[in-house]
């Protein structure tokens, strides 16, 4: 970095370094400075203004997770920074690698509550990665490079750091470049004894199942972990974070685990004698009780993190490491070891998966159920076509049904479960894949968390396919209040007065009512198929609940709802 440059130049000038021509903001005084350089490198970088500081973060997020890049979001100081506080917070959980600059009062203010003063530093420590607060305009290059560095290697994560304005008005006089991180080194080899042990396991198992989770994503190990599982012919299960790791149409694949997972799904976890986790911290989303969980099997937890290995269930054999590397280390070894088959499990497991496809059936109703809008949209998905979601019942409708071919297409809220995530997403989402159609599923309550965001994607002329899951209730805090509060709804039923398609219309987009099943298709295609954003308002079935399910902290054993002939009896 040349002298005599000052620090909000060189901040602009280290991202476009780092390979990032794109960034989600809202400016306020703390970064003006900051801004002013977008203009002098427009050719170089764009800023995509959003409507409120949240949604740059969770745009951010859906630009990292379909890019595989870091996402960089920017606010002010004060009430700016900490509306990003949310979406670090939402990638903290989900492993994102994300940078956020939250503007700061000038160097010789801080400690003083002077105006939008805020401890950003101090918020954010126990939600990030790591944070920074960059005190002298001559480290301004090394600590942004850091940061990239920081996010990305190891487990992804977000990173903040507090930008005092009086730093980027000063001059550079003596760049600092040291990128060197004391302490940083993460483990990507697999131990070379822990693969064999690891083989050693699988050789003996019987029924072993592979757990991908989102650190299979992470790691772009996709292809590695299609060979492992066409190799061995061992059944592939996914976290929600993993969803989209794992061609689900392929004969392996059983799905979903978890609280709103496939019965199949649950079934396997449930009969397997050896479990391979990849990248999941289970989540007692997926876990249900954890005394209980994986009683009778036994678990390799492969993961890049060690602090998950152990965390939340015994593992029988750790091992430390990148997925992709492990993935193909584990798939050389059973090579060597004269892998045989376990073809019993794996046809078992086939047979039943295929009924499991076919064990829901709809009962027609005034209105549209749910999963005749996921059953649609299946039907038109294209390869590398992106659906992101808001949090809710359409999310888990979303996941359960959806069946995804390809990794980065599926984006959604999951540690966090942070509603209003589904729209911002998407933009983020759109900037990183223009030429991909990307789908936003949503729910009325969850879509209005973010509705200002229309004005985002008319602005920048985004074109996204928005579906709103539109049952006037809080849907899934209904449907727990339905099942285990004896139907006493508080605070739950949203009204039906809301007008969506005229909203956007306020925004000068389209949109697009739905009633009845038979208007679905043709308005699907017509949203996808316009020159803009069209929102398509579907009313649904005000009642219709997600099953099956397992009750809040129980056990796999006692799922239950619709296909399951009682709790607990999965076949």
């Amino acid at each position: 970095m040349e002298a005599k440059m000052k620090g909000a130049e060189a901040i602009i000038k280290t991202l476009c370094k780092q390979g990032t021509n794109v960034t989600f903001g809202f400016p306020g005084g703390a970064v003006i400075p900051l801004f002013d350089k977008y203009l002098d490198y427009s050719d170089k970088i764009n800023n995509i203004l959003v409507r409120h500081e949240q949604c740059a973060a969770h745009a951010a997020e859906g630009y990292a997770r379909a890019s595989g890049k870091v996402g960089v979001c920017i606010a002010t100081s004060g009430p700016g920074a900490t509306n990003l506080v949310t979406g670090i917070m939402d990638a903290y959980m989900d492993s994102v690698p994300l940078i956020a600059f939250g503007g700061q009062v000038p160097t010789g203010l801080i400690g003083n509550d002077a105006f939008q003063e805020t401890d950003m530093m101090g918020i954010t420590l126990p939600i990030t990665k790591h944070n920074f607060q960059i005190r002298d305009p001559n480290e301004i290059e090394s600590i942004i490079t850091k940061a990239y560095k920081l996010a990305l290697e190891g487990r992804p994560g977000p990173i903040y750091i507090d930008l005092p304005k009086d730093i980027q008005v000063k001059e550079i006089t003596k760049n600092k470049n040291e990128v060197k991180i004391r302490g940083f080194s993460p483990t990507v080899e697999p131990n070379t004894a822990q693969i064999s042990r690891a083989a050693d396991m699988m050789m003996k198992a019987e029924m072993p199942l592979i757990l991908a989770g989102g650190g299979v994503i992470a790691s772009n190990a996709s292809k590695e972990l299609k060979q492992l599982a066409e190799f061995t012919g061992i059944p592939v299960v996914t976290t929600m974070m993993g969803k989209s790791c794992f061609d689900e149409n392929h004969p392996l694949s059983l799905g979903t685990v978890g609280m709103h997972g496939r019965k199949i799904a649950n079934y396997a976890t449930l009969q397997t004698d050896l479990m391979i986790a990849i990248g999941c911290r289970f989540s007692d989303r997926i876990t249900g009780n954890l005394e209980s969980y994986l009683e009778f099997a036994k678990l390799i937890h492969i993961d890049i993190d060690p602090a998950e290995i152990g965390k939340n269930v015994k593992a029988d054999l750790p091992v430390v490491g990148d997925a992709r590397r492990t993935l193909s280390s584990l798939v050389v070894a059973l090579r060597n070891k004269k892998w045989k088959e376990k073809k019993e499990w794996k046809e078992n497991m086939t047979v039943l998966g295929k009924k499991c496809d076919k064990c829901i059936e709809l009962k027609a109703g005034k209105k549209i159920f749910p999963k005749e809008i996921v059953t649609e949209v299946n039907k038109l998905l294209k390869k590398g076509d992106i659906i992101t979601t808001g949090v809710g019942q359409h999310q888990m409708f979303a996941m359960h049904y959806l069946r995804m071919g390809s990794p980065r297409t599926f984006i959604s809220s999951g540690g966090a479960g942070t509603m209003g995530f589904g729209l911002p997403a998407a933009i983020g989402a759109k900037v990183a894949k223009p030429n991909n159609n990307v789908f936003c599923f949503d729910g009325d309550g969850s879509f209005q968390m973010t509705i200002q965001e229309l004005e985002t994607i008319r602005s920048h002329n985004l074109k996204i396919v928005p579906i709103i899951f539109n049952n006037s209730f809080l849907g899934m805090v209904r449907q727990w209040l339905e099942l285990f509060h004896d139907k006493r709804y508080s605070q739950v039923h949203l009204g039906n007065e809301i007008d969506f398609v005229k909203i956007a219309k306020a925004y000068h987009l389209d949109g697009i009512t739905v009633e009845r099943q038979s208007e679905l298709p043709d308005a699907v295609k017509q949203s996808i198929n316009a020159d803009k954003t069209m929102v398509v308002d579907v009313k649904i079935e005000e009642e219709s609940n997600v099953l099956p399910m397992l009750p809040p902290g129980g056990h796999l054993k006692e799922a239950f709802g619709v296909c399951m002939k009682s709790p607990g009896k999965f076949v």
